[in-house]
């Protein structure tokens, strides 16, 4: 494909509600969206880094740094393809957040000019995909309970519940109490170390589906230790930047279960490499969440049509994080908890250029 124009908007979105973690709270997405233009058609992929670096060292401003001055300007007038491009840019070490967002609009650019829906062109297996929801540290018990029965009323197949030290064992056990046979997990995004050791067995008895990435964000050894104590699969997160990793963390019995998100791992290339691997070696893989926009929620869509996600993934309906989406067409998921793959070319949902372009707050064209 020759590359016509690419064009960087960063993008600012209020949530419904707030979203808080081990990390912190938010109250608005910001996001790097990358428009890819070639033969009148528009590809589209999102950057998933926050506003600060918490989750990762990327943010919003490395990843707009690393956009403008190395990928967006070696891009245009190129030519090029999807499966490539990790390839070109493997000189810019790390940083891939930002190169997974470009490379995201160029598999949507060529589903559209080869007139596939993208997760048939990129292997996957299933015409629709299980779905689960993420639910942040609340103000209160009693706001957490309400919004898990909003949640398992509206069909989710899997809940996940957002701790961390002082907002965990206590709070899983009045879950527990009043939701007895929900799946559960729980998401410590690294906020506790082998010293938590005792305590964190006192998740044991809760029955969780898995407790996810409590350790370290760098850390298989610990993790492989804390697994052997723990009758609870771990999932690792953060730890897994790509396939070497996820063979390197199985190997090692660091944890029994991996979360993959395309973002974290360098784009969807790299995700179905760590895919390949897990099933290779018998361990099932979800797909996580970085509360997307509808454009980065429906490349997750299509990863998740890949036949070794197992597990409820955190792609739930855009509803519940934005009035307005960044897509014309709203992402539901059906009574029963489930989204249907799109049959449409691409990532199958049209951008709302309109409404993204009245949310931009800076953009630049190549």
């Amino acid at each position: 494909m020759k590359i016509e124009r690419v064009t960087l908007r960063h993008i600012r979105l209020p949530f419904v509600h707030f979203f808080e973690t081990s990390f912190g709270r938010s109250h608005e997405k910001n996001a790097i969206l990358v428009e890819i233009q070639c033969d009148g058609l528009s590809g589209w992929g999102e950057c998933v880094a926050d506003e600060g670096p918490f989750y990762s060292y990327e943010d919003v401003e490395t990843a707009w740094h690393i956009l403008s001055d190395y990928v967006a300007p070696a891009l245009a007038g190129s030519l090029t393809q999807a499966e490539s491009f990790p390839s070109s840019v493997a000189r810019i070490r790390g940083h891939s957040m930002a190169k997974a967002a470009a490379e995201a609009a160029l598999w949507d650019l060529e589903a559209k000019n080869k007139g596939q829906p993208l997760w048939r062109l990129i292997g996957g297996t299933r015409e629709r995909i299980a779905c689960g929801v993420s639910i942040g540290i609340q103000d209160s018990p009693e706001q957490l309970l309400e919004k898990i029965g909003i949640e398992v009323e509206a069909g989710y197949q899997k809940i996940k519940i957002k701790i961390k030290p002082g907002w965990d064992v206590e709070i899983v056990e009045r879950v527990r109490k009043q939701f007895p046979e929900i799946p559960l997990m729980v998401d410590a995004n690294s906020a506790y170390s082998m010293q938590d050791t005792d305590h964190l067995l006192g998740l044991d008895k809760f029955n969780l589906l898995m407790i996810e990435q409590p350790l370290y964000s760098d850390d298989f050894i610990e993790h492989s230790k804390l697994q052997k104590a723990l009758r609870t699969p771990l999932c690792l997160d953060e730890s897994i930047r790509h396939a070497r990793d996820a063979r390197h963390a199985c190997e090692m019995h660091a944890c029994g279960i991996i979360n993959i998100k395309m973002g974290r791992v360098g784009g969807i290339r790299e995700a179905i490499r760590v895919h390949d691997t897990c099933q290779e070696l018998g361990v099932p893989v979800w797909c996580g969440g970085m509360l997307e926009t509808g454009i980065g929620r429906a490349h997750n869509i299509a990863l998740s049509t890949l036949e070794n996600f197992l597990i409820p993934g955190d792609v739930s309906a855009a509803k519940r994080y934005f009035e307005r989406d960044t897509v014309v067409q709203s992402i539901e998921v059906t009574a029963d908890g489930w989204i249907i793959a799109p049959s449409e070319p691409g990532i199958g949902y049209e951008t709302d250029l309109e409404w993204i372009e009245r949310i931009t707050v800076r953009k630049r064209v190549f």
